[in-house]
């Protein structure tokens, strides 16, 4: 079995000779272990750092392309090298390197395809009373969109076993950990948390400017997930919705109308704006409809996408 890490880095070079000491050497299981840096436009030595620390297998980016990009070429490369196993960690040093045998152990033992480190959010001390709420609303929010039950959905601290790696696709340009959660739910990949103590805080995340950047984009990332696999639901909650709401104008126009046939014509508004819900939601109705298709297309691209991951990736 063969471990690659790999370390998403920019401008990382006083803290990555931290990452690089606490990483294992060896793990029970593992026959080889592989590490990759992922140099998302440093301006700094991480590189050179990188090289000092035996490191032989760097993806360059010549500019910034955020971390969704990022993790998308590492474990590309991850698959090229042969790769049994992915672990993804940053570059920061805030998480434990020491826990990565934890975070592969079920993998090994069969017992998931996924497997997320729990950070125990509310035990971080850096973290403010407001981060710690926000954490957990998002993450209850993801678990509910994606019908999974993380602890921890924005750690970026995972392992991913060979064949999670290749049935998922990260199509967002923000951050990849909502994303691939709800992909994984919905391909019935099999999700374990582990729980961690994160190290001292090192620097301010360069993810986000703030903490609302993060819900608004995270929410977004969200959303669009659950739209890429669940439309039906949405457009039909939707559209019931706008059917009620459209029936309520509708029929106080028909009452008064019957009830009081000369003075009905007072009460068009009425039949105007339930006729506009009641068109809207044959609308909602319909793009549910269109969407679903698009989502069985999207399916049976995936599809045909695995098996050529597999033509390319597989040891032969």
């Amino acid at each position: 079995m063969k471990l690659v890490i790999q370390i998403p880095c920019l401008n990382e070079e006083q803290t990555l000779p931290l990452v690089f000491k606490d990483l294992p050497k060896k793990i029970p299981g593992i026959s080889s272990i592989e590490v990759i840096i992922i140099d998302d436009g440093c301006t700094d030595k991480t590189v050179e750092v990188a090289k000092k620390y035996g490191v032989r297998h760097i993806v360059h980016h010549a500019y910034k392309q955020g971390l969704a990009r990022s993790f998308r070429d590492g474990v590309t490369m991850a698959l090229e090298l042969g790769a049994d196993i992915v672990v993804n960690t940053d570059g920061d040093n805030q998480y434990p390197g020491k826990s990565i045998p934890d975070l592969v152990k079920p993998i090994l033992e069969g017992k998931a395809d996924i497997v997320i480190a729990n950070r125990q959010v509310q035990t971080i001390e850096h973290f403010s009373p407001t981060k710690k709420i926000l954490q957990r609303f998002g993450t209850w929010v993801l678990n509910q969109a994606a019908g999974s039950n993380v602890p921890d959905a924005p750690s970026g601290f995972r392992a991913y076993s060979r064949e999670s790696i290749i049935r998922l696709n990260v199509v967002t340009s923000f951050s990849y950990t909502m994303e691939t959660i709800i992909q994984a739910a919905h391909k019935r990949l099999h999700i374990v948390s582990v729980p961690i103590i994160t190290n001292a805080k090192t620097r301010d995340s360069r993810l986000f400017k703030s903490q609302w950047e993060h819900v608004r984009k995270s929410g977004a990332a969200i959303l669009r997930a659950f739209v890429m696999y669940r439309p039906l639901a949405l457009f039909v909650t939707l559209g019931v919705t706008l059917l009620v709401l459209g029936l309520i104008p509708y029929s106080r126009f028909l009452y008064f109308t019957i009830a009081d046939s000369t003075h009905g014509a007072r009460h068009l508004q009425s039949l105007i704006g339930g006729s506009v819900l009641l068109i809207a939601s044959f609308i909602a109705f319909t793009l549910g409809v269109v969407a679903d298709l698009i989502r069985i297309n999207r399916v049976l691209e995936e599809e045909t996408l695995e098996h050529i991951k597999h033509t390319r990736f597989d040891k032969k």
